[in-house]
């Protein structure tokens, strides 16, 4: 949490919101409840207490990931565009200075860890493990930022990976200069600590700037203010080396530029993911019940209420949240303007595996198609890439079919990567984690009063699909509905057609902007009848679903064929908003009604919104407490 905050103040803008991807092991697994609560309680106490929301993310289990489970942050900061703050030193002579907290030994090696396969001896390395404090990181950012607002500063950059060392060769490598750093200088929290371990200790809440000339005392009021160290720890050079000197002696003296040009490029032999049929759902067992398979589905640990989770957070801090956790997308207004931003993380690791190239359009699709359903016109993509070892050719062809997926959907949707990172080596005793692009995506509305939510919000509404395949048989490959009921992982995921999204996604834009549809949520994990009974339990309000006489029932009902939505809309407005549909290529069905206090499938199969309520809020809670 801290140093995804970090990457973001330090480039002048105010965090205003956070999200994560959490993927844990099967939850019999002995080791997932402490994880999860650790976890939780990790990401909601440095949140919490550092004063920016937690608005949005996700949270699914997987044996695959009993041994390397993955915590994916994710910050989302506002910025004035002329006032955007750079890592490139400049300027022989100007001093370099070291903000934030003491150093000390925690952290040593972490970058090395993070980039290693675990096995039996990984506890031994619970040193290398940072230790965070959020009450210094908000002094820190708001001392950056008050400086910030000056003209003080010619470069910053927070101390990530490989801490000191890292941050200053960056700083030098981007602005083509040398430095020259004294490890004297620099504040420490423990005696006797060597250059070494100076140089790599990754302590939290530590930031390094250039400063302009003669602006010393200016910066160091400052965060004096604050309460925080400030040391003026080195100087740019001309030299294009760095060098660094302990207890008046040289200890490093290398070149900048060959570190950067000399740098290995790696082109890894890779082996495509082999195809998977199509499932036949010849030999699929279909109960009779589709309400069982509902219930069942909404208690599974992937499709459960994460309210546990997130109602640990604080979302609602700095008063902007207006759609909290829970929806397809967080949305929060930007204060002082009409506007929102609605933020989003997504990723379905199952198709990946299955298919790397169509998992990676599927999760740049996803994360746009939950922005859409809020009403926001998506704008762009981070991503963070989990994978296993690439020296690996199997594990290196998964990196680059989801590269190129992703790719693919990005310039169909005009949806941008414009940050991001990667993580390797996500293996446990030679066996590596599913494949796990995750996707944050952020979207404009440009008014926050037309937003839509999945809630049903009236009793004489009629339930529309929109887009996607919405006849036939259903899409069950790779599907929730295949392993929990099925007891079943394969088949090929389903088809992302990028063409249709575009063409749904700008009718629903237009609609919901209009102030036509006001409930609006996107089919994914689970199907059709999932989707329907998260409308349902999300506003109170009963509903009742019709299957069309053709086509497999199960596959209709639990499908998960991409690119579909299903909203609410007056009865008085159906004909208009199909015939609208059909103007614009989009395929559209009537399939239901809004009323009642039940949710049922052609008037016969019913189950109480209670009922539902306590099938999809149950389990986490109870899996929690033992």
């Amino acid at each position: 949490m801290g140093g995804i905050l970090r990457d973001v103040f330090t480039m002048g803008a105010r965090p205003i919101a956070n999200l994560n991807s959490l993927r844990f092991g099967d939850p019999s697994h002995p080791k997932t409840r402490h994880l999860v609560a650790g976890v939780v309680g990790g990401i909601g106490g440095y949140g919490n207490c550092v004063g920016v929301p937690t608005v949005g993310g996700e949270c699914t289990f997987h044996r695959g990931y009993d041994g390397n489970i993955l915590v994916n942050a994710m910050t989302v900061g506002l910025a004035s565009a002329d006032r955007i703050f750079y890592s490139a030193a400049a300027g022989p002579g100007n001093p370099i200075v070291y903000v934030g907290s003491k150093t000390g030994r925690d952290g040593i090696h972490g970058a090395t860890m993070a980039s290693a396969e675990f096995s039996e001896e990984t506890e031994a390395k619970r040193p290398t493990v940072q230790i965070g404090d959020p009450f210094t990181e908000k002094l820190l950012i708001e001392a950056c930022l008050e400086l910030m607002a000056t003209d003080a500063i010619v470069a910053i950059q927070d101390m990530g990976a490989a801490g000191l060392t890292s941050s200053s060769f960056e700083m030098a490598s981007k602005g083509g200069v040398g430095v020259e750093l004294d490890l004297d200088r620099v504040p420490m929290r423990e005696a006797g600590m060597t250059a070494y371990e100076i140089l790599l200790s990754e302590s939290q809440e530590r930031m390094l700037m250039v400063l302009r000339p003669g602006r010393e005392a200016e910066a160091r009021a400052v965060f004096e203010k604050w309460e925080l160290d400030f040391a003026i720890v080195g100087t740019i050079t001309d030299s294009r080396h760095m060098v660094v000197r302990r207890d008046g002696e040289v200890v490093v003296d290398v070149p900048v530029a060959p570190l950067v040009a000399a740098a290995p490029d790696y082109d890894r032999p890779h082996l495509p993911t082999p195809p998977q049929p199509v499932l036949d759902a010849a030999g699929l067992t279909m109960p009779n019940d589709p309400i069982a398979v509902l219930v069942r589905l909404l208690g599974c640990p992937d499709l459960a209420d994460k309210r546990w989770i997130w109602e640990q957070y604080d979302h609602m801090v700095m008063a902007s949240t207006v759609q909290r956790p829970g929806g397809d997308a967080a949305v929060l207004r930007l204060l002082g303007t009409p506007k929102g931003l609605a933020v989003t993380s997504d990723c379905t690791p199952r198709y990946c595996f299955a298919d790397p190239r169509e998992g990676g359009r599927q999760a740049v699709a996803e994360a746009w198609r939950n922005l859409i359903s809020v009403g926001a016109s998506p704008l762009a993509i981070t991503n963070c890439l989990n994978f296993g070892n690439p020296e690996k050719p199997e594990i290196m062809g998964q990196l680059a079919g989801c590269i190129e997926g992703m790719a693919e959907a990005c310039r169909a949707l005009d949806f941008p990567v414009v940050s991001g990172n990667v993580s390797l080596y996500n293996e446990t005793n030679g066996v590596a984690i599913p494949p796990t692009p995750t996707i944050g995506g952020v979207g404009l509305l440009a008014d926050v009063d037309r937003m839509a939510t999945i809630a049903l919000k009236a009793g004489d509404e009629a339930l529309l699909l929109l887009g996607g395949g919405n006849t036939g048989d259903g899409w069950l490959g790779q599907s929730l509905y295949l392993r929990e009921i099925e007891g079943r992982e394969d088949g090929a995921p389903p088809p992302v057609d990028l063409q249709a999204h575009r063409r749904t996604g700008a009718l629903l834009r237009r609609l919901i902007e209009n102030l036509r549809i006001r409930t609006c949520h996107d089919v994914a994990d689970g199907g059709l009848l999932v989707c329907a009974a998260e409308m349902v339990i999300a506003g109170g309000i009963g509903a009742d679903i019709h299957i069309p006489e053709a086509g497999l029932r199960h596959g209709w009902l639990f499908g998960e064929d991409q690119g579909r939505w299903l909203i609410a809309v007056a009865g008085s407005d159906v004909t208009e908003i199909e015939a609208e549909a059909r103007r614009a290529d989009v395929p559209v069905r009537r399939i239901g009604s809004v009323g009642g206090s039940q949710l049922t499938v052609d008037g016969v199969d019913a189950i109480s919104i209670d009922e539902l309520r306590h099938a999809h809020q149950r389990w986490l809670p109870h899996y929690m407490a033992g």
